[in-house]
């Protein structure tokens, strides 16, 4: 497993990843066109790859594309599901089926992760939503992540990037 940064280019996949994220317990809830529809769905890839856009996307040895994690600034007036503050970039994570339950997961939080604290411009926070009974819970919680929030069936979690228990190699 390999990754590289995320780039305009990568939209499509995203969009892909971003249905997986949708569907994470299996079940086809929703469909591409409904994610594409949803105002607050579509809020995390719209016009991809904006100036202060940033992910990474993970490949197999053969340079297959299997996930991806990414991060984007939302604005108070058009926030996401894990909205904690405009300043604080919001962050989707998916994998393809296949490659679930591996580490890759973890693999690509902790590069995006180092992203977050190397970029041009770095971020001291990042926040998700993650629903009850997704298991993925347990990985940010490993990561540093904290609920800060809660909106419907779903908490809003957030990870202090600088003081975050991940080895961040590469800082």
């Amino acid at each position: 497993m390999s990754f590289r940064p995320a780039v305009a280019g990568d939209a499509d996949f995203l969009w892909r990843i971003l249905l997986e994220a949708y569907n994470w317990n299996g079940d086809q809830r929703f469909t591409a066109e409904q994610l594409a529809a949803e105002p607050h769905a579509a809020r995390y890839l719209v016009g991809w790859q904006r100036r202060d856009d940033f992910g990474v996307i993970a490949e197999t040895d053969a340079g297959e594309p299997v996930g991806a994690a990414w991060a984007r600034h939302l604005p108070e007036s058009e926030p996401g599901y894990g909205f904690v503050a405009a300043d604080v970039p919001e962050l989707t994570l998916g994998l393809l089926p296949e490659h679930r339950g591996l580490g890759h997961g973890r693999a690509l939080m902790e590069a995006l992760i180092r992203a977050a604290a190397a970029g041009p411009a770095p971020v001291a926070r990042l926040s998700l939503s993650v629903e009850d009974g997704n298991p993925a819970v347990h990985l940010y919680t490993a990561l540093g992540f904290t609920r800060v929030g809660r909106s419907g069936n779903s908490d809003t979690m957030v990870l202090d990037v600088q003081t975050c228990p991940t080895p961040l190699n590469n800082r």
